[in-house]
């Protein structure tokens, strides 16, 4: 990495940490953009140069968030239906403690936010619609489906679904405080039951 682009990746980290912290100190709403700029030293139009707008600083890892489900599948193993390769992702993920998955008592504050702000959960929907689209789309392409074919669509709902409701399970045991280790056995259980009756019906799909 040259030192223009590691300028650059530091300059997003401060300027997402440093609104973080407003964020949970005084609640998404009640912040703006200039007051982000004058606590991290730069001027507004810097910001929004990073990010075009609060949301994104607030969710500044959604990029890959949205492509994440969509990534799985396509580097799954040749031969390794798409629902083995989501679940084995998502059981990873949880054993490993993934940051975007919230699973720590830190995240509380992170979730408490998002649930005191109609925009950042209107946000928070749009990614799951986008992830969702992601994956329908690579659906389509391993399968070879035909533009007007919903089913990979429809597919793409159940698995991006089901990822979304283990987390939104994550959500609430964390925001209700309960310890990390008893959500993350809880929502590991439910998880593997869940996908494995997915699996039921989705073992051959897409074929290659």
């Amino acid at each position: 990495m040259g030192l223009r682009e590691l300028k650059k990746r530091q300059t997003r980290t401060l300027l997402a940490d440093t609104a973080m912290g407003l964020f949970a100190e005084r609640g998404f709403d009640r912040v703006t953009v200039a007051e982000v700029a004058k606590a991290a030293g730069v001027s507004a139009n810097t910001v929004f140069n990073y990010f075009p707008t609060k949301e994104d600083l607030f969710f500044d890892r959604q990029d890959e968030v949205v492509a994440h489900l969509a990534t799985v599948v396509r580097r799954r193993p040749a031969g390794s239906p798409a629902v083995d390769a989501v679940r084995a992702d998502l059981l990873a993920g949880l054993a490993e403690g993934e940051p975007t998955y919230g699973l720590s008592a830190e995240a509380a504050v992170f979730w408490r936010v998002v649930a005191e702000s109609p925009a950042l959960r209107a946000r928070l929907l749009e990614l799951g619609e986008r992830s969702e689209a992601a994956l329908a789309e690579a659906l389509a392409e391993e399968s070879g489906a035909e533009p007007d074919d919903p089913l990979p669509r429809l597919l793409a709902g159940a698995l991006a679904g089901a990822h979304r409701a283990v987390l939104a399970e994550i959500r609430r045991g964390i925001v209700a405080g309960e310890p990390v280790a008893a959500v993350r056995a809880r929502v590991e259980t439910a998880a593997t039951a869940a996908f494995g009756l997915l699996r039921a019906g989705l073992a051959d799909y897409p074929a290659r």
